[in-house]
């Protein structure tokens, strides 16, 4: 049997993937993307005039478990009307039974690549802020994303920030209706957030998400991952934004210290309160997730009310210098 020459494999394989639109109103353009359940491609709706992206599988699915997960996507990103969450338009079925969503073209750049270019530390540190917002919504309606990283943030032209590739998304709902236990009590220090069931076809031991952004609990297959695994990204994401000069600073590293602490119970309970301790840190007032010290309180102290202490020790210079004179 004649094996076929790469080129001609590589050419059946895109063959089969491309997605056949002719039972829908779009008409297909180029391939943008791919995640790890399929492809997503540009599409020309003629009807409305706009271009929309188009989520397909790659390929048919016998199984049926990747079919289910990306309509699950779908329906959660239908749920989450977010300005920082991309919205759907729509769903359908191609000819080969591969199930496709339609959702907001969303033009911009990755994460990592928008906060390169932005040269002071408090430029970047808003724009963590912008990816918390998405977040800490989606975890008040019982979802959690899983796989939280550069690639699945996007900043567009305009500075608006979107939270991309729910596919691995864990729902609360879904636990609820299938009469599972409730998670244990969370610590009284720290409001914890809601645990969420799994993605079809995902049992406990199964490990999703990404290498270097998972949380402990979440590597280790554990079934129990909650809202505090995507804090644990969002720790990451903290870190690599801020940058290892920027760390050098006690209480910004100790915020990413506790947001990508080992135990989940000893990091912050949700997107809102690592959030909040951002905004303390951008305001010059204490952290939570640091204890100053007497004079790293005065230091801060001085360096918040600079221009008032400045002017107050001017008019003390001023009128010292005044007395000076009258004795003469």
């Amino acid at each position: 049997m004649t094996a076929l020459p790469d080129a001609a494999l590589s050419r059946l394989v895109r063959a089969l993937r491309t997605p056949d639109l002719s039972e829908t109103r779009y008409l297909l353009g180029r391939e943008v993307g791919r995640g790890g359940m399929g492809s997503v491609w540009e599409a020309d709706d003629p009807e409305l005039g706009r271009s929309v992206a188009l989520k397909v599988l790659d390929l048919p699915d016998s199984a049926g478990d990747l079919s289910a997960r990306l309509r699950r996507e779908a329906r959660v990103l239908a749920r989450l009307e977010h300005p920082g969450v991309v919205p759907v338009h729509d769903v359908g079925t191609l000819p080969d039974g591969r199930p496709w969503y339609a959702m907001k073209l969303v033009r911009g750049e990755r994460l990592d690549a928008a906060a390169a270019r932005l040269s002071t530390l408090p430029e970047r540190l808003r724009l963590f802020l912008r990816v918390c917002e998405p977040v800490a919504f989606a975890h008040a309606r019982g979802v959690v994303h899983r796989d939280l990283k550069p690639s699945n943030v996007m900043v567009g032209p305009f500075g608006e920030v979107l939270v991309l590739d729910w596919g691995i998304a864990r729902l609360l709902e879904e636990e609820a209706s299938e009469g599972r236990p409730g998670p244990p009590a969370a610590p009284p220090t720290e409001p914890r957030e809601p645990r969420a069931a799994a993605a079809p076809g995902t049992a406990a031991g199964t490990v999703l998400g990404t290498p270097g952004y998972m949380a402990p609990e979440q590597a280790r297959g554990d079934g129990d991952v909650d809202g505090r695994a995507d804090v644990f990204a969002l720790g990451v994401l903290l870190r690599e934004l801020a940058g290892p000069e920027a760390l050098r600073a006690r209480r910004l590293a100790a915020i990413v210290a506790k947001a990508t602490a080992e135990r989940p119970a000893e990091r912050y309970g949700g997107a809102p309160a690592l959030a909040a301790d951002v905004v303390r840190y951008l305001d010059g007032e204490p952290v939570t997730a640091y204890r100053e010290r007497p004079w790293e309180r005065a230091a801060r102290f001085a360096v918040r009310h600079r221009v008032a202490l400045l002017l107050v020790l001017a008019y003390l210079a001023a009128r010292a210098a005044i007395l000076v004179l009258y004795r003469r």
